[in-house]
């Protein structure tokens, strides 16, 4: 369930950033009339500065993902040593049971 919502939060901010930068740009575009190459570079320096921004948190999510990854590899090699001890003390006790 966690990461499910871990999912669909960080589709939540990805969709939220690019609807905002798109909203950002129009607004731009209506409030500031200016020549059309003027306009051209101003959307050109939206745009970089979009793409920075979106590639800034594309690393941050990677970030957390690999983060996760770790914790969870970690998570399972702890819960691998309980089970194969709880094994091996099962099997000693069998033995001294039985022998």
């Amino acid at each position: 369930m966690d990461n499910q919502e871990t999912e669909g939060s960080a589709q939540a901010v990805a969709l939220a950033f690019l609807g905002g930068a798109v909203a950002g740009v129009l607004v731009g575009l209506l409030l500031a009339p200016k020549a059309g190459e003027q306009t051209r570079r101003d959307l050109k320096g939206y745009a970089r500065r979009a793409e920075e921004e979106f590639l800034e948190r594309a690393k941050e999510a990677r970030a957390a993902l690999d983060q996760t990854i770790e914790s969870g590899k970690q998570f399972m090699a702890e819960k691998a040593a309980v089970v194969e001890a709880a094994v091996k003390a099962g099997r000693e006790a069998m033995k001294e049971k039985n022998g």
